[in-house]
């Protein structure tokens, strides 16, 4: 967690630039941004700070991302469409954290049984890639959770439906660090339920890979249903 906090900080830089760029007229609607790469050499930090920027500017209504093409500024009317207050959600809030699992279910079973009716041999590729990064970083004793959440990213990416896939980047900004959480705290002092996780994620794919809806969905939210299991495990722990 601490890492991720690092990176909030240091794209503030990067997020207050773009803001003021963006209301002073310099930056206009449909207009794209610039480059990660762009903004890596511009600010001097490394790829995950340029994303963690970007991500909070699309959960604020002020950019939005066209797949393989780059990130865009929105129209004034756009801006600010959504938004879910989690400032005060922690574990130890039964009640956010039951919403917040509720929210996840419905989402990512729909993703996962959309991914299956759709996905491409690339789109298996890149969520099987996913989950080999997930293996490897556990193995060197590391969280894995930018690996998980390139891991369900890559699910909802294959549902190729624009609005799960900017749903999803809003989410992951304000309410996956509840998740996040609860990976630090099985890799800490549950490492046996690694592998349970591990299979679950396993299931997930086998569903998606055979284009079977109802299993893919099935799969998903068995997963995020322990997973909501193993956060009341701590809570109580």
């Amino acid at each position: 967690m601490a890492g991720h906090k690092q990176s909030i900080a240091y794209s503030t830089p990067i997020v207050t630039w773009i803001r003021q760029e963006i209301e002073a007229g310099h930056f206009v609607a449909d207009q794209k941004l610039p480059s990660e790469a762009q903004l890596q050499e511009r600010f001097g930090v490394s790829r995950s700070v340029v994303r963690e920027a970007l991500s909070q500017l699309k959960s604020e209504g002020l950019v939005h991302s066209q797949q393989g093409k780059g990130v865009f500024v929105n129209a004034r009317g756009e801006r600010r469409m959504f938004s879910l207050d989690m400032s005060g959600a922690t574990l130890g809030d039964l009640t956010s954290l039951e919403h917040v699992i509720e929210l996840l279910v419905a989402i990512e079973v729909a993703a996962a049984k959309h991914a299956a009716e759709r996905h491409t041999a690339a789109d298996l590729k890149k969520i099987r890639k996913a989950l080999i990064g997930m293996e490897y970083a556990i193995a060197c004793d590391q969280l894995g959770d930018e690996e998980d959440y390139a891991f369900h990213q890559a699910i909802v990416d294959a549902t190729h439906n624009p609005h799960f896939i900017t749903l999803n980047e809003y989410l992951e900004q304000h309410v996956r660090r509840l998740i996040r959480q609860a990976r630090s705290h099985t890799a800490q002092y549950h490492q046996d339920l690694i592998e349970d996780v591990q299979a679950e994620h396993q299931a997930i794919i086998q569903a998606i890979e055979q284009r079977d809806p109802e299993a893919a969905a099935a799969a998903a939210e068995r997963h995020l249903r322990n997973a909501a299991e193993r956060l009341r495990t701590y809570i109580k722990a």
